[in-house]
């Protein structure tokens, strides 16, 4: 189907029967989502062996008592896995709870308080602050930028990374740019793997921004592979270690999408300087995390080698659905001139853009006929996407039938707004 090149008549067509399959979805009384990447129920029950794990030994490895305060840091066995996991040393790690968008919360929140570089280095000090936002990108960074009145500055992505020369130009430019939010590996929503090139640049940031600049390295799917033969990621602190610039990036993860979504362990890595002030500041919040969640996972997930073959059973719940996703763009518009869409081999989104200014239109189609889909705008800072074109999908939790279903209903609606944009022309 090419609108462009389509007369009057097959348009008009067109139209009538899009219309009339649209309402017949209408009809039909579907209740489907595909809004957020949560973990199906499959999924979750692959750690199921975490209830129980510990058998009323309490005690870890180190002899540390988990039930008791204390150990901010974290378990030194979990430090040791988060560190192979993130590509870093033990003692650059801290554990926090189950969330690492807490983590990366308190560290904006500190920064913005206190400053992570001593005295004077306070955020809220600045006659401006700025963060640069790869886009499409993640909702959830954009909405703790705006939670502190942090402006955003949109930077466009490909399949390497963001733009770093539109990086660069920026933070030369622009002494009032504090951070940037990457998601390296499998980046959500466009499933791209920064390359080494780009992720080389981002360590070298903090040669040329101001002193109190970090990279904000989210790297939540770091494992999420669907693939047995996934792509290497460069890692960014050999690079910042090669530069001279360990205090410039600070990096997350968790076992959030691992094991259970609610009751997961988060971690970060960072160097000797920012630890120091992290530390200095949680250790006014909390008395420690939850250590006996930590030690289950232990108990459960002890090294790399049975994390993968944990990731593995997780990519087998996975590729049926993103194939799904994938066969029904691929049918629809794999020779058309209705949109674009990436073809991911791990982490848990699919990007579709459609033609300029239909993204919106799409969704209200979708949700018409019972399929929820991401707002129109999320992947954007302010929920504001200047062309209207991208649209996230996520087809983690609904069953492979019901994803078949809403790709169905999806297709429709893109192919229904595309020929009446067409047609009032």
């Amino acid at each position: 189907m090419y609108v462009d090149q389509a007369t009057l008549e097959q348009l008009q067509q067109w139209h009538e029967e899009l219309t009339a399959k649209h309402q017949s979805f209408v009809a039909g009384g579907l209740n489907l989502d595909l809004t957020r990447g949560k973990p199906s129920a499959s999924q979750l029950s692959l750690a199921n062996a975490l209830d129980g794990a510990l058998g009323g030994n309490f005690l870890s490895d180190d002899g540390t008592d988990t039930r008791n305060y204390g150990g901010i840091d974290g378990l030194p066995g979990m430090k040791k896995l988060a560190a192979e996991i993130l590509g870093s040393k033990p003692e650059e790690v801290l554990i926090g709870g189950n969330s690492s968008l807490t983590l990366m919360y308190f560290s904006i929140l500190f920064a913005w308080q206190f400053g992570l570089n001593g005295p004077g280095s306070a955020w809220r000090d600045e006659p401006a602050v700025k963060f640069l936002c790869p886009v499409p990108g993640y909702d959830r960074h954009f909405a703790i930028c705006e939670e502190f009145g942090i402006e955003m500055i949109n930077v466009p992505m490909d399949d390497n990374g963001p733009d770093m020369d539109a990086v660069e130009a920026l933070i030369r430019d622009d002494q009032s740019i504090k951070g940037i939010w990457c998601v390296p590996k499998y980046s959500n929503p466009t499933g791209c793997i920064y390359s080494a090139d780009t992720v080389e640049r981002l360590a070298k940031l903090g040669n040329i921004a101001s002193a109190n600049f970090r990279v904000f390295y989210d790297n939540a799917y770091v494992v999420h592979d669907l693939t047995d033969t996934p792509a290497e990621l460069p890692n960014i602190m050999d690079y910042c270690r090669q530069h001279g610039t360990e205090d410039s990036a600070l990096q997350f993860g968790s076992t959030s999408k691992v094991t259970f979504a609610g009751a997961g362990v988060a971690f970060m890595a960072c160097s000797a300087n920012n630890l120091k002030a992290l530390k200095n500041h949680l250790g006014i919040a909390t008395i420690g995390p939850d250590k006996v969640n930590q030690l289950r996972h232990l108990r459960v997930i002890a090294s790399m080698d049975q994390l993968r073959a944990h990731m593995m059973k997780h990519a087998e719940l996975l590729s049926p659905r993103f194939d799904c996703v994938l066969k029904h763009l691929q049918n629809s518009f794999g020779s058309s001139d209705l949109g674009q869409w990436s073809t991911p081999t791990g982490g848990y989104f699919i990007s579709f853009d459609t033609r300029p200014g239909l993204a919106s239109e799409v969704v209200k189609l979708a949700t018409e006929a019972g399929v929820k889909l991401t707002p129109a705008g999320a992947t954007f800072p302010y929920g504001k996407d200047p062309e209207d074109r991208n649209i996230r999908l996520a087809p983690s939790f609904p069953t492979v039938e019901d994803i078949d279903k809403a790709m169905a209903v999806f297709c429709n609606a893109v192919k229904l707004a595309s020929v009446s944009q067409r047609l009032k022309r």
